[in-house]
């Protein structure tokens, strides 16, 4: 496993991986039209350009394809973070999450925080996060259920 910062070239394949892990791995959680409300933001390219222009994106590369993602807003708010559908449970989430927490702490930043899903809530908890509020969003006229967590990192 090896470690890049993304690029613009890579968004189609980020992108890819972002909807197939999402209808896969949240399938218990969000029902199918929760599921297809959360991937049309897919089709927001300028945002996808705009978190590659100004956030940290740290891609995992295995076989070279990307195994995961996860991005650092302002050095405090991790934006996205995905591991591919294939690659659950080896590790890759610790890896980037430390990194991400290493990069936050570079960044001078005390506390880290994160808007996370019901499927990787117990994930982050288990990394030492706390949840802050349960959050209702409203995404193409649908409700999506998520968490506001946050963790110490000094």
């Amino acid at each position: 496993m090896n470690f890049r910062k993304a690029t613009l070239s890579d968004i189609t394949e980020m992108q890819k991986l972002y909807i197939e892990t999402i209808r896969t791995i949240c399938k218990n959680d969000y029902n199918p039209e929760q599921i297809e409300a959360w991937v049309s933001g897919v089709s927001n390219t300028e945002r996808w350009i705009e978190v590659i222009d100004t956030q940290f994106v740290l891609l995992s590369i295995i076989n070279n394809q990307i195994a995961g993602f996860g991005t650092l807003k302002n050095g405090k708010h991790i934006d996205f973070f995905y591991i591919h559908k294939d690659f659950q449970r080896q590790g890759i989430a610790d890896k980037i999450l430390s990194e991400l927490e290493l990069e936050a702490k570079k960044q001078d930043s005390r506390i880290i925080t994160s808007d996370i899903s019901i499927a990787a809530k117990p994930f982050f908890e288990k990394k030492g996060y706390i949840v802050k509020a349960k959050q209702k969003n409203i995404r193409v006229g649908v409700e999506l259920i998520n968490y506001k967590m946050e963790k110490e990192i000094d």
